[in-house]
């Protein structure tokens, strides 16, 4: 499930990312993606690839890692995001919920670090 709302389009310097085309309120589940789950054997390989910025860690002890279908890879990072991604690793989907009220047009971020207030550097920062 994508909220209609959301749609992707070009960002200056990051590429492309989702946004809303509509005012989105606090707490609202807004996707709910399936994932290609994989081994780490796979992950490896991945690693290797482009597709290393899309994966998720995935599992209780991030010992497989996954793709996210749907919009999920698109969302852009922010250390003080406007929504925050949940994993059910039985159901294997992500969850993505709003954290506060998103206005029209706003573009729709998450902390790649999971939680979305985190500040940890995320690897694309490290120097």
């Amino acid at each position: 499930m994508i909220n209609s709302a959301l749609h992707i389009k070009k960002t200056d310097g990051k590429g492309r990312g989702v946004f809303t085309l509509t005012e989105l309120s606090e707490d609202m589940i807004i996707e709910e993606s399936p994932v290609i789950v994989m081994t780490l054997a796979d992950r490896e390989q991945l690693d290797k690839t482009l597709l290393h910025d899309y994966i998720f860690e995935w599992g209780a002890n991030n010992e497989r890692c996954c793709m996210a279908l749907g919009y999920i890879a698109v969302y852009n990072h922010s250390y003080e995001s406007n929504a925050e991604y949940f994993m059910d690793f039985e159901k294997e989907i992500i969850e993505v919920r709003t954290v506060r009220m998103i206005k029209e047009g706003e573009e729709i971020t998450i902390n790649y670090n999971g939680d979305w207030n985190n500040a940890k550097k995320v690897w694309f920062d490290v120097k």
